[in-house]
């Protein structure tokens, strides 16, 4: 069996965690380790021409409509800074590639995490099998597209050295300490890969592309008054080191502190219907949930879900507008083109209220008879696409965020939202409230914990009475039976009469 890739020589489990656990100790003593284990990094993914050919032929054997062949070579690193230490330094090589067929409404999937010849063509045999409609097409031959790229880099990952990225950590580590003698303990998680992808199909379709991702998390603990309280900030894109110089680790390390702290004096929330006013930013991840998932067209081509049968329909308030937008620079969910190989693009989902699109994949798209969204997104060369959300946002509107609150009465304003989940087919949702406070006489008093919104996606778009002008965006990972980057955002807007759970009635 010739491997396609000689130079990376794969680690089994068992010594490749060893040496995960030997790099937190060596990482600044030893850069050779570092480097041995890094190797073939940036190494560009080739695949013979001739191998993804015979695997799209034999893919279509047995008959289809479609045959893909989706490469991926990934390198990560995880370094963890925690009480003072690094605690951990974790490097992962995977590779691998998946050889997908969809024959009308059937989908056969198989992978290897061995890249040879061999390996990649029987992968295509058995995904074959799944082919019993007798529908044979001719493959078209494939040949290499150019694309146009939503992500520049300036300082590359595999240039840096591992020192740089500690002091990164270091850096945020003191600055929460430093913010407030409550402030107990800082934990950083820094988290970076490369990337490589290449899709061949029998549509003619051969594109590549490596995409750099940096992760950076921030968690901070405050403990005082008999209670404690776990701040949290995140910053991510798709970006070379230079993303730290605009967004800054101090900052973040300073807005987890001060959540940590101001959260110490919060009482139990009061439970009830509530006008919310949410906060610009990661807020959006509830439009994320509520209103984007139930959008994703494979429920819909299931005739599951809120939404359909509504394309066209009024289906919110005449100020909101939603737009899913893989091809923001640079963003957590961008990716260039989607694991299909079509190129991501701006989607308005909800515009003036009115139901316009759903978020497609090549499978859905044909199903629907619709458009690809440039939506179809993996885990990984593991799993076959499915319709995903890339950076979901509600567009900006005319409010001024201040005004909203001063004219909101009395209510519950949302800071910042934590875990959440929501039924696409009910479009029943839940969220819990990580940093909420009151709202009475048109100000912002004291925090509260144990708030959760609760509602159905279909009422709160319609309740939507006030949408600032102050769009901001945050980082999040999705999780749908895959786990997915992406981007949520949103401005201030204001909820009119959302359920609220709580722990105490409202006086």
């Amino acid at each position: 069996m010739k491997d396609l890739f000689p130079d990376i020589k794969p680690i089994n489990r068992r010594k490749f965690l060893s040496l995960g656990l030997q790099g937190s100790l060596a990482l600044a003593a030893s850069p050779a380790l570092v480097k041995s284990l890094l190797a073939g990094e940036g190494q560009k993914l080739k695949v013979p021409d001739e191998v993804l050919k015979k695997a799209i032929a034999t893919a279509l054997k047995k008959g289809g409509d479609l045959a893909e062949v989706y490469v991926e070579n990934r390198i990560t690193r995880s370094l963890l800074l925690e009480e003072g230490k690094f605690k951990s330094a974790v490097f992962g090589l995977i590779r691998g590639a998946g050889v997908r067929v969809i024959d009308g409404d059937k989908t056969g999937y198989a992978y290897t995490d061995e890249l040879t010849e061999e390996k990649i063509l029987r992968a295509a045999e058995i995904a074959s099998y799944i082919a019993t409609s007798g529908r044979k097409i001719q493959p078209v031959g494939i040949k290499e597209q150019k694309r146009p790229s939503f992500i520049k880099v300036k300082i590359p990952l595999q240039q840096v050295a591992e020192a740089r990225r500690m002091e990164i950590m270091k850096r945020a580590h003191e600055a929460a300490l430093s913010y407030d003698p409550r402030i107990k303990m800082a934990s950083i998680d820094y988290y970076d890969e490369i990337r490589d992808r290449l899709i061949a199909n029998s549509e003619g379709l051969l594109v590549r592309s490596s995409l750099p991702l940096i992760f950076f998390i921030v968690q901070v603990l405050a403990a005082g008054n008999n209670t404690s309280h776990l701040g949290r900030e995140r910053l991510s894109r798709h970006s070379g080191l230079e993303m730290f110089d605009e967004l800054s680790p101090e900052k973040a390390a300073r807005e987890a502190a001060r959540e940590a702290v101001a959260m110490l004096e919060a009482r139990e929330a009061p439970a009830g219907k509530m006008d919310v006013v949410i906060q610009n930013g990661w807020g959006g991840v509830l439009v994320h949930e509520a209103v984007g998932h139930p959008l994703e067209a494979d429920n819909i081509s299931r005739q599951t879900g809120a939404f359909v049968g509504k394309l066209g329909k009024k289906v919110a308030a005449d100020i909101f507008t939603m737009v899913d937008d893989g091809s923001l620079p640079n963003f957590r969910g961008t990716t260039d083109f989607d694991d299909e190989g079509t190129q991501m693009k701006r989607n308005v989902l909800i515009e003036n209220g009115v139901l316009v699109k759903y978020l497609t994949d090549i499978l859905s798209a044909k199903q629907l008879k619709m458009e690809r969204t440039g939506n179809g997104r993996r885990e990984s060369f593991r799993y076959y696409p499915i319709p995903r959300m890339t950076n979901t946002f509600i567009e900006n509107g005319q409010d001024n965020p201040e005004d909203i609150v001063a004219s909101t009465k009395n209510g519950l304003y949302v800071q910042s939202l934590s875990g959440g989940s929501v039924n696409p087919t009910t479009g029943v949702f839940n969220f819990t409230c990580r940093e909420a406070y009151l709202i009475e006489d048109g100000k912002k008093t004291v925090p509260v914990k144990g708030a959760t919104l609760i509602g159905n996606c279909l009422d709160i778009i319609t309740r939507i009475d006030a949408v600032g002008n102050d769009l901001d965006f945050g980082p999040g990972i999705c999780g749908k039976g895959q786990s997915a980057e992406v981007t949520a955002g949103q401005p201030t807007v204001r909820i009119r009469g959302i359920n609220v759970g709580g722990t105490r009635q409202r006086g």
